[in-house]
């Protein structure tokens, strides 16, 4: 049988969940439709996610629809969990991107849209609520083509839009695609069925209703017929597989949710140095224990105690996406009165979205993470409480910004040579590397020149203290090459045991490497730059002169304005002054939509943030901390 592996991706409050209520209706895999209102939907399992009524983690279900076995992965649409939807998407095979009838493109869906594009995961549109009040047609196809794609396929009609009494039937309009597509316009010119495959910025578009069940048979079709469904089977290759969920059990130990790619893995196999204790595996509406999970499926699997989401399983493949999304751009303090237990389950919390990035202050006593903003704030704050008994209290939410190498800059330290006093030659070359390439490290020594544990410390330190740069910001995109090396051998005295102090140790390089990396990005130099949100502030057309001059004073941009509202950019730091006092100049009628954009410099003086463990840009402070820690001879 087929296998579907589907995502359900939308804005919050467009509808998701209530669609993936309405498909596992149509399967018969519940006999009633929950509601998000009253918490009683299948895959908002979690009480917080009832009581709130949106979607927070991540949920798979599986059913059979028309033949085809459908894993549906039910997605957050806040963006503060967007993390959650990023991890998903390395798992996809098609996806439904669900847009309101009323409220129409918004912020959220142009950025999923983007990343759905660049990934090239097949994509149906459905436009839902067309029995609500406000539901507009024509309207909403052309915000699609405008701001997701121009190559659109209406699939559907509506009858009675906007009333309780709303109906679809299915009408192809091969006319917009035709525009885009000479294929299409070909067929249609010759007077024969023009092709429809659902590929890059091609977007068959469905209307209906979750809640009534308008419009859902035609979707069905063509999620059963237009998106890529592969044959689940092991086969003979070896075991592929992705993990894109991390949970634990009641029992505290840890669940890998993976989804195979090839081959099949086995209970009792080896994933490095663990072995798999157990496996369940998704379908018929729940999961089912199991000997062996194979290629198309998705399971839990048990026993995988090192392992991280985004980790292989087997052979890594190309089919496994990488990260999309933007990374938080906010930071708070979280303060309990058990710090101990407070940073266990922060460290838990972060293994299951490894985005909080933990950062801890052992002078000031405090833990940092980061955030996509408020509502998960409030999220964290609940889930200690509940799941840990921890009551914790925030600091106030700062912006987090990051730094650009500006230019080349070097810089290196020599074994026993003054004012060296690790028995370590590292020498540093950084470079400025595009936005979101990462970190690159490479070597202009020969790999032979010393033991390969040396160059692994010099590495993972380097990609360590870029976290903290010249400012105390990360530096997220980086090329760093090695372009010097020296060790003094294993050595010791007549007689005796190996003597730490003649030979060099991996600590020798790790306390080095910051030195250098901090001298090189201090030469090279830094540019700290903001996060800038994309934002539309819909308010009535009178009241758009009392808003403009907010705009201006808070920074933003407006790129367009209309009758229905103002649409620019803003620096992140001042979406919540805007969101607070935009209701005030617009009689209560304006509403801010805004998600994070790109990353700008900033104007005036750079910001800092104060660093947390020693600071190799202080190197009389950095050597007093670190050299009677290690041991090393004293040079200051």
């Amino acid at each position: 049988m087929a296998t579907l592996n589907l995502g359900i991706l939308a804005h919050v409050d467009a509808g998701k969940t209530s669609l993936t209520e309405r498909l596992l209706h149509a399967a018969g895999v519940i006999d009633e439709l929950g509601s998000v209102d009253s918490g009683t939907t299948r895959t908002d399992t979690l009480d917080l996610e009832r009581r709130r009524g949106i979607t927070i983690k991540s949920a798979v279900v599986s059913f059979v629809l028309r033949g085809t076995t459908v894993n549906l992965i039910d997605t957050p649409g806040h963006p503060d969990f967007i993390a959650e939807v990023e991890r998903v998407l390395g798992v996809l095979d098609g996806a439904v991107l669900v847009v309101s009838a009323v409220e129409g493109v918004q912020a959220q869906t142009r950025v999923l849209a983007r990343t759905l594009h660049r990934l090239r995961i097949p994509t149906l549109i459905l436009v839902n609520k067309v029995d609500r009040g406000g539901a507009r047609y024509g309207g909403v196809l052309d915000e699609l083509a405008a701001r997701i794609s121009p190559a659109l396929v209406p699939m559907s009609r509506v009858t009675g839009l906007g009333t309780k009494r709303a109906a679809v039937r299915a009408r192809v309009d091969w006319l917009r695609l035709a525009d885009h597509d000479d294929a299409v316009l070909a067929a249609l010119v010759e007077d024969r069925p023009p092709p429809l495959r659902v590929r890059d910025k091609v977007h068959p578009v469905y209307f209906g209703s979750a809640i009534t069940g308008a419009g859902i048979d035609e979707l069905i079709d063509g999620i059963t017929t237009l998106l890529p469904a592969s044959r689940s089977g092991g086969g003979e290759r070896p075991p592929s597989g992705t993990v894109f969920k991390v949970e634990r059990g009641p029992a505290g130990e840890k669940l890998a949710y993976l989804r195979m790619f090839e081959g099949t893995l086995r209970v009792r196999d080896t994933v490095g140095a663990d072995r798999v204790t157990g496996i369940r595996v998704f379908a018929d509406g729940t999961t089912r224990a199991g000997e062996q999970l194979r290629a198309g499926q998705i399971g839990t699997v048990r026993g995988l105690t090192t392992i991280k989401i985004g980790d292989p399983v087997g052979v890594r493949l190309q089919a496994a996406h990488r990260a999309q999304f933007a990374p938080p751009s906010l930071e708070t303090a979280v303060l309990a009165a058990n710090r101990a237990a407070l940073h266990t389950a922060l460290a838990e919390l972060a293994e299951q979205d490894p985005l909080i990035d933990l950062r801890q202050d052992d002078e000031r006593r405090e833990v940092y993470v980061s955030l996509y903003g408020e509502v998960q704030k409030e999220v964290i704050q609940a889930t200690l409480a509940e799941q840990n008994g921890l009551r914790v209290t925030f600091r106030e939410t700062t912006t987090l910004h990051i730094e650009r190498i500006a230019r080349v800059g070097e810089a290196a330290e020599f074994n026993k040579v003054d004012p060296n006093p690790f028995l370590a030659t590292v020498g540093l070359r950084v470079s400025p590397a595009p936005a979101g390439s990462g970190v690159s490290f490479g070597l202009a020594v020969e790999p032979g020149a010393m033991p390969a544990a040396f160059f692994a410390a010099v590495e993972q330190t380097v990609r360590e203290t870029l976290r903290q740069g010249v400012y105390g910001w990360p530096v997220p995109d980086a090329a760093v090459v090695m372009t010097r090396s020296g060790y003094s051998a294993r050595q010791s005295h007549a007689h005796a045991v190996f003597d730490k102090s003649m030979s060099s140790t991996g600590g020798d390089f790790r306390n080095v490497t910051p030195l250098v990396l901090m001298a090189a990005l201090r030469r090279a130099g830094t540019v700290v730059h903001e996060p800038i949100h994309a934002f539309r502030a819909e308010v009535p057309a009178d009241t758009q002169a009392a808003v403009l001059p907010l705009l201006a004073r808070l920074r933003a941009i407006p790129l367009a304005t209309g009758p229905a509202g103002i649409d620019g950019q803003i620096p992140a730091a001042a979406v919540h002054e805007l969101q607070r006092r935009l209701p005030a100049l617009t009689r209560g009628e304006g509403v801010l939509d805004s998600a994070f954009d790109h990353w700008a410099p900033v104007r005036g003086p750079a910001p800092g943030r104060d660093r947390t463990g020693p600071d190799p840009a202080d190197r009389k402070e950095y050597l007093l901390r670190v050299v009677r820690r290690s041991g090393a001879r004293e040079v200051l």
